[in-house]
């Protein structure tokens, strides 16, 4: 591995580091579809945690862990779509592995895509990218007007809810737990059923709430997706708070109050989203919409732990009938922070480095 070269993002403050497999001289792993190469780079265990895997893993390894990454690292791997329908597949991973879906990567790679002349688009208007993800085909909508990206709207899988008001015990007290399907498996939670806020000062309990709920939820039923195992199991646990509703404009052009959340949402082995969880929006709008809390069309204004918004409504007719769950959208902004060549030099005792 002589020199990796990536182009970063971020989406309402996640970051997303995209690698082009094939600009990087390495065998994609095997696998006739992307979902089929996520399972190789997962393992047996399922769990996303698996030993060296090989060259690419290594790649994933070497990106996220310091000094060249960090714990809070997420990217992404652009590999061959399932069929010509997309314009390319992405591997979603993190500091402990792989996972089946990322709103908050998929608008990234829109704005990448469109940036580096990947997908055509025009100076004012929209410019559709389909992408293959292991949990299906999604779409970003990227926005433009005057040349720039103005946002990117990500159009995910079904949504389908699984699972209510599961009770569930953690050191903070007991939890009614609220699951749902969208790309992955997200448990939701009032953060204030624990006594607790979405804020700053708060997220060690934040995570460590997170963390026993989804070990809590490891064998219940509602996480089982009828996909198999890969799309099965707690992926996030979201913990939120709500806000006072906010004034917007409607069609008619009289203002309405719209709904309006705060969330932190705990992925994998205690990852903090620090954008508002693109893909765990999309659960929340299925949460609400079941609740009868939102309307088709109708907007949730979902916010991050550090204040950053994406904006969430479920389609209207987005469904194919009951059961075949809800197609969302979710709207927010992706910017490039960088482009790099990362190295690792044969002489450095640290190798691919190391996670704190």
């Amino acid at each position: 591995m002589a020199s990796v070269r990536t182009a970063d993002y971020h989406t309402a403050g996640e970051p997303f580091r995209i690698v082009d497999v094939a600009s990087t001289g390495l065998a994609p792993l095997p696998g006739d579809t992307v979902a089929e190469r996520c399972a190789t780079a997962i393992g047996p265990g399922g769990s996303g945690t698996a030993p060296r895997r090989g060259l690419l893993d290594d790649v994933r390894r070497l990106l996220v862990q310091e000094p060249r990454g960090h714990a809070g690292m997420y990217g992404g791997f652009i590999v061959p779509p399932d069929d010509d329908g997309a314009h390319f597949g992405v591997l979603f991973w993190h500091k402990d592995g792989y996972s089946t879906a990322c709103g908050h990567g998929t608008m990234a790679l829109g704005a990448w895509a469109v940036d580096t002349g990947r997908v055509a688009a025009p100076d004012d208007g929209d410019a559709q990218v389909r992408i293959d993800v292991p949990s299906g085909r999604v779409a970003a909508t990227v926005h433009r007007t005057g040349g720039r990206t103005t946002g990117v709207t990500f159009r995910n899988v079904p949504a389908r809810v699984s699972a209510r008001k599961v009770p569930v015990a953690t050191t903070l007290g007991m939890a009614e737990v609220d699951i749902a399907h969208a790309g992955a498996c997200y448990a939701s939670v009032r953060a204030r059923d624990l006594g607790l806020e979405v804020s700053r000062a708060a997220l060690p309990e934040l995570v460590r709430a997170g963390q026993e709920v989804r070990a809590a939820l490891a064998t219940h039923p509602g996480t089982w997706h009828p996909g198999g195992p890969l799309l099965s199991g707690v992926y996030g646990v979201i913990l939120y708070e709500e806000l006072p509703d906010t004034p917007r404009a409607s069609a008619g052009g009289t203002p309405t109050l719209g709904l309006h959340q705060r969330n932190v949402t705990v992925f994998a082995d205690g990852q903090i989203d620090r954008s508002p969880c693109g893909s765990g929006t999309s659960a929340r709008l299925a949460l609400l919409a079941e609740d009868g809390r939102l309307g088709a069309g109708e907007d949730l204004l979902h916010e991050s732990v550090v204040g950053t918004v994406f904006t969430g409504r479920v389609v209207p007719g987005g469904s194919g009938g009951p059961g075949d769950g809800l197609v969302t959208e979710v709207t927010g902004t992706a910017y490039r922070t960088g482009e790099h060549t990362f190295v690792l030099d044969p002489q450095d005792a640290l190798g691919a480095g190391f996670l704190l």
